[in-house]
């Protein structure tokens, strides 16, 4: 009986699967499915994982700030099978999807750090004018 996902999806070995690893989302082929855990190469990355004390997101202020990398190509990890899901779609070159990964993982800090710094500046001048 082939194991089924939290969406009641049915996987098989060798099946192309989207996996969400540590924050960081890769597409890969199932290899070995061993009760409720699959194993799962690593053949693209569709999303950087998070930097930072996931316990503790946006704080820099954390005892010790995560470097984390994404995982390699053809590497192999375990995941959940209730968290594997079908992938449909054309699976990219490792290389470029990582670059792809890591810029818009950089443009939604960048996009956040200007949030950020907006918000300051409208809080301090509202600041102002309770005073």
């Amino acid at each position: 009986m082939e194991p089924v996902n939290q969406n009641g999806q049915h996987l098989k070995i060798g099946d192309y699967v989207k996996a969400e690893v540590r924050s960081g989302h890769y597409v890969g082929e199932l290899i070995e499915i061993n009760g409720p855990r699959g194993l799962v190469k690593v053949l693209a990355v569709l999303k950087h994982p998070e930097q930072g004390d996931l316990h503790h997101p946006y704080n820099p202020d954390v005892p010790m700030f995560h470097e984390r990398r994404a995982l390699s190509y053809t590497e192999k990890t375990t995941v959940l099978v209730r968290d594997i899901k079908p992938y449909t779609g054309t699976v990219p070159e490792y290389g470029e999807s990582l670059r792809d990964a890591a810029e818009a993982e950089i443009a939604a800090l960048d996009r956040l750090h200007r949030w950020t710094a907006k918000g300051l500046e409208q809080m301090q001048q509202l600041l102002k004018e309770y005073k």
